[in-house]
């Protein structure tokens, strides 16, 4: 926008020419439209329209969230069927380790069995406490007691709490 010139021919025209001048540097407002809606519409056709669609919205709404809902319930019964599965790859595998498990310890109670009281005590101190423990519970009574007397007391009183905790009718923790 380009500022009008005026020329000083009068004493009054400065005034004048200062005024003009300052109209043209104020800020020109619009007149405040309340009465004029937004996009052309008035408010009572905008809520009738909000409210002609209101149940429309919803139901697609409860629509949309049924069908996330089917896909999740699919994924969720495909993840137990390959749980399921899982489960019982681990409980078949479980029975075939506790049979190798009870068939071993048979065996090795046997060894030890056979073995004589000092090298059995020998072997047995050098294994975890808790399966010498186990061994020595399988065997023979006297077996056992010949085992007992040629260990170290240190080692015999090791064994000998982890045998009285294992034969306790209920649990200790």
């Amino acid at each position: 926008m380009s500022r009008p010139r005026f020329t000083v021919r009068s004493p009054a025209r400065p005034i004048v020419a200062f005024a003009s001048l300052l109209l043209l540097a104020l800020p020109v407002s619009a007149p405040a439209q309340q009465d004029v809606p937004a996009g052309g519409y008035k408010p009572d056709e905008i809520e009738r329209f909000c409210g002609n669609i209101a149940d429309a919205a919803r139901d697609r709404r409860h629509a949309n969230q049924l069908k996330e809902l089917e896909v999740l319930k699919t994924d969720i019964d495909a993840r137990v069927k390959l749980l399921d599965a899982k489960r019982a790859e681990y409980e078949q595998w479980m029975k075939l380790r506790q049979d190798f498990m009870a068939q071993a310890s048979e065996t090795v109670v046997k060894i030890y069995a056979r073995m004589k009281a000092d090298a059995a005590a020998e072997r047995l101190v050098a294994l975890e406490p808790q399966l010498a423990a186990a061994i020595i519970m399988k065997l023979d009574v006297k077996q056992s007691g010949l085992i007992l007397g040629e260990m170290e007391s240190t080692a015999v009183a090791k064994l000998t709490g982890i045998m009285a905790d294992a034969s306790r009718k209920k649990d200790p923790s």
